[in-house]
């Protein structure tokens, strides 16, 4: 029953990273119908903007008071780089047929990769991101971790949830009780009248984007103090995670991507312990409970938010 518990407490902490990326693909999803497989990529450059923060102005300390400004280099790396992605690469194919976005994000995802490897092989006294990349350990939210009975919950586990709880509560009071939250749920139900009753709909969809970058900066930050350590090719199969937890809650639906994440997360730690194969079959596992979902309910968990714009 520990390792139970204790495998319990490991799948809700993986959840609740895979469920803040998970955000991100589902808010814009839910307004522009647009599946951003370039999102993991997001999510690594907000891992690296906080440890280029960490580097250019911290190098060597490690006061829990820098975890703040890390963060917020991250959200500026990963929002600069969502808002450029929107602005420049979807925003010209928002009428073209449905697999020219999807390819471009694509062909963005790699470019992004790329571009984070030559970069940080060109700054000097930087290190090299052909290998992985120690990552800052800070006060209070690293270190030695807490025993609670006989589960051991690491400190950076327990920053994660607080980020995702956090996190959610504040994705909630935005949408649900601001106005552009509110402009927001109208264009995600019919952008083309929402347009008519003078929403910018640009605008909104600028800052869903912006949103999702927030969110993602946040799970990088928390990858790279659980994993201690980050590189260059983390978003890929985050991101591939995350869009899994998306479509198992209901594509779409925040309340949904939140949910996903936290079962997809738990699905693995268990499957890791006591499923067939140990870690190496968890990503199996983790997809064959996916297709399960969508063969006996394909709207996912808690349903999916579909726009039809015929």
């Amino acid at each position: 029953m520990d390792l139970f518990f204790q495998q319990l407490v490991n799948g809700l902490t993986l959840g609740s990273l895979y469920a803040l990326i998970a955000v991100g693909y589902t808010v814009v999803y839910g307004i522009v119908q647009l599946i951003n497989f370039a999102h993991g990529e997001v999510f690594m450059i907000g891992a690296f903007g906080a440890l280029t923060t960490y580097l250019l102005f911290f190098d060597g300390q490690t006061g829990l008071w820098i975890l703040p400004i890390m963060i917020i280099g991250a959200m500026i790396a990963s929002v600069g780089t969502a808002v450029l992605m929107e602005r420049i690469a979807y925003r010209p194919l928002r009428n073209a047929p449905r697999l020219a976005p999807l390819i471009t994000a694509i062909g963005i995802s790699v470019f992004l990769q790329e571009f984070i490897r030559l970069f940080y092989e060109k700054i000097p006294d930087f290190p090299s991101a052909k290998q992985r990349i120690p990552f800052p350990q800070l006060d209070v939210v690293s270190g030695t971790a807490v025993e609670v009975g006989s589960v051991t919950i690491q400190r950076s586990a327990i920053f994660t949830v607080a980020a995702l709880i956090i996190c959610s509560v504040l994705l909630w009071y935005f949408i649900t009780r601001t106005r552009l939250g509110r402009g927001m749920q109208a264009v995600s139900q019919d952008p083309d009248t929402a347009r008519l009753m003078g929403i910018n709909v640009d605008r909104i969809i600028v800052v869903a984007f912006a949103l999702g970058a927030v969110l993602a900066a946040v799970a990088g930050v928390s990858q790279g103090l659980q994993n201690n350590n980050i590189d260059f090719r983390m978003g890929f199969l985050a991101g591939l995670k995350a869009f899994t937890a998306a479509v198992l809650g209901g594509i779409g639906n925040i309340q949904g991507a939140v949910v996903g994440g936290l079962v997809l997360g738990v699905v693995e730690a268990m499957a890791t312990q006591f499923g067939l194969g140990g870690s190496t079959w968890k990503d199996v596992w983790a997809f064959v409970i996916l297709i399960l979902v969508l063969v006996f309910r394909p709207q996912g968990l808690l349903g999916a938010r579909v726009v039809d714009r015929a």
